[in-house]
């Protein structure tokens, strides 16, 4: 399944440089390993997205340690050459 969420400037630079390699969400749609992750990044100031995107795919999730109704997710790379670029679905 393909999710698209919102991403602070901070946290997509973060996640595009490599350094953050986690997401911790509101688990409001049951996401699972496999899941393809969107990240729009939102700034918040100009309430707007910027038009930058990020996909990444969710290699492990987890609710230990955090608060009711969240989980940890580790986020991995996706090959675009297997990716649909309109979609965001794999290509088998």
């Amino acid at each position: 399944m393909v999710h698209e969420l919102k991403i602070w400037p901070e946290y997509f630079d973060a996640v595009e440089a490599g350094l953050k390699t986690f997401e911790i969400r509101q688990d409001d749609r049951g996401y699972k390993s496999g899941d393809v992750l969107t990240l729009r990044e939102y700034d918040p100031t100009e309430q707007a997205y910027t038009g930058r995107a990020l996909c990444r795919r969710v290699t492990y999730t987890s609710t230990f340690a955090q608060r009711a109704g969240y989980v940890v997710m580790a986020l991995g790379n996706i090959d675009r050459s297997r990716v649909n670029v309109r979609t965001e679905q794999t290509i088998p």
